[in-house]
């Protein structure tokens, strides 16, 4: 046992090596508002965890985590215990890991003619008590407006329960958009911008505006990302099912196929190449659009896919359900495809074609399905996941040797964190990173359904699914906030998290644009005809 004095002189050390650490320095420039410092923001707990496997996205070691004011001070083999103060947490057999980030979810939205039903509070809840430690939600602008947008969200955002950030979504654009995409990104720390080329006559944008849009987000150094499908198309589509009669759930895939998502997927992507600007396409549900994604990065363009959850694990036999209730519960956009698109989108992940996983957590409870009920495009689009998230990847592709569980922690955390651009303040356990850490123990079972998750739903896409690799214990900043199966958490705890811009997806594109302008070989001087 070391004494005291001993204890003392090595964490000071540790403390210096984290002060020095360009984690520690990103973090003091980068912390958003919301908790206390610009840092960590802990409650001044300190954590030693002992004897479990660390992995991070580059490599899994054997070492100790000490943890103290919400920040990691020291990752390294056999970190004595001295102080009774120090709470110890044994995670030997288990891979310690940093917490999850979902890029992609909808909480308090409102979205046609409801709300989803997990606000920022129970949304937290089902996250943390499934491993997620920071979540990325979409701002929807009030008609139009970004910053009427974006107060409205920070007001719904009180009550959270851990770390967020915020994409910005484009609904309109003249020139007040373009001067408030500015603003969100310089006063409110937001680098993304989400362009809806579906549901036409509400959120859709045109291509012309898109155009526009990704030239803004190319001057900002913000990621411009597209739901892409192609609106036109499915309202002429929806509207072929109605008159064949066809009016439940069924008609919903059946009235967007994937085609559509292809077709739009490969639109974008020509506008973003014709831009010069990256691109992420969200919640990839389909090999046409995957094939897309893998082309243009074949062709050495910048794009990132996001699958999502239900689009890697389910198939599209649930909508035929004769009951509706269960039906409806699995209407999202893009559909979720029939059999053989998940374990496409999965082997893409696998091989890196596809990048990240998200959820597109957007949950509607039966009541709120039933909308629909006589009329498929009035069943709320979305389906729940971000509890669900951690353990279906850990359980579909780590178990099944699909992935490593390095790639593990790529693809749900630290990808995210470089993406946007907030890497190795999150996505990562290194000196000076938050304290956002799970445990998860390999060896443990799990089930899922609306018995024991922590969203509002009574529905739950995931019922009865049972896997393996189990999270016992999450952290957030320092504090232990799920173990045992016992969540604590308090509504207010959360902070908001600013996204800079010029993330590395920028890097270079300065020396192509250079490139282009010089190979035009243009203008040519010609002389005038004679008159």
């Amino acid at each position: 046992m070391a004494t005291p004095c001993r204890l003392m002189l090595i964490l000071l050390a540790a403390v210096a090596a984290a002060a020095s650490h360009p984690a520690h320095e990103f973090c003091a420039a980068s912390g958003g508002g919301g908790g206390a410092g610009s840092c960590g923001g802990g409650d001044g707990t300190r954590i030693l965890i002992k004897g479990g496997t660390v992995v991070n996205a580059h490599r899994a070691e054997e070492a100790d985590v000490y943890i103290e004011d919400g920040v990691v001070v020291a990752v390294r083999p056999n970190i004595p215990v001295g102080d009774d103060n120090v709470k110890v947490i044994d995670a030997t057999g288990k891979y310690v890991m940093p917490g999850g980030i979902d890029p992609h979810t909808h909480l308090e939205m409102e979205f046609m003619g409801t709300v989803t039903i997990d606000d920022f509070f129970s949304g937290h809840a089902a996250a943390l008590a499934g491993g997620t430690t920071m979540h990325i939600d979409f701002v929807i602008p009030v008609n139009g407006n970004l910053t009427a947008g974006i107060e409205s969200y920070k007001h719904k955002a009180e009550k959270s329960a851990m770390d967020y950030g915020f994409h910005m979504a484009i609904t309109k654009w003249d020139d007040e958009v373009s001067r408030e995409m500015e603003v969100m990104v310089k006063e409110h720390g937001i680098n993304s911008f989400k362009f809806f080329m579906a549901y036409k006559g509400s959120l859709m944008v045109t291509d012309d505006l898109l155009l526009q849009g990704l030239q803004k987000c190319k001057s900002l150094g913000a990621l411009a990302m597209v739901h892409a499908e192609n609106g036109d198309a499915v309202a002429e589509g929806q509207q072929r099912m109605i008159d064949l009669g066809i009016t439940g759930p069924e008609g919903h895939a059946l009235s967007r196929p994937p085609v559509l998502e292809g077709e739009a997927t490969s639109r974008a992507i020509r506008l973003a190449k014709f831009v010069n600007t990256p691109l992420y396409v969200v919640h990839v549900m389909s090999i046409d659009a995957m094939e897309e994604i893998a082309k243009a990065k074949r062709e050495g363009q910048r794009v990132i896919g996001e699958p999502v959850v239900s689009g890697l694990v389910l198939d599209d036999s649930w909508l035929w359900d004769p009951d509706f209730a269960t039906a409806s519960k699995y209407v999202m956009s893009p559909p979720i495809r029939e059999a053989g698109h998940g374990k496409a989108l999965q082997a893409a992940l696998s091989s890196g074609i596809l990048q990240l996983v998200g959820t597109d957590h957007c949950t509607f409870n039966s009541t709120q399905k039933a909308f629909g009920s006589d009329d498929f495009r009035k069943i709320p689009n979305g389906v729940n996941g971000i509890e669900e998230r951690m353990h279906i990847i850990w359980d579909t592709m780590v178990e099944t040797g699909k992935i490593t569980v390095t790639d593990y922690v790529r693809v749900t955390s630290t990808e995210c964190a470089k993406i946007f651009n907030i890497y190795p303040r999150k996505g990562a356990i290194l000196e000076g990173s938050d304290a956002d850490i799970i445990i998860l123990n390999p060896k443990r079972s799990f089930v899922m359904g609306t018995h024991t998750h922590h969203s509002r739903s009574n529905t739950n896409v995931y019922e009865g699914r049972k896997g393996k690799g189990l999270v016992e214990v999450t952290i957030s900043r320092g504090r232990v906030v799920w173990e045992d199966g016992n969540l604590n958490v308090v509504p207010g705890s959360g902070r908001y998290i600013r996204t800079p811009p010029f993330g590395y997806l920028f890097d270079g594109i300065e020396k192509s644009d250079a490139i282009y302008r010089a190979g035009l070989r243009a203008p040519v001087v010609r002389s005038k005809a004679a008159a």
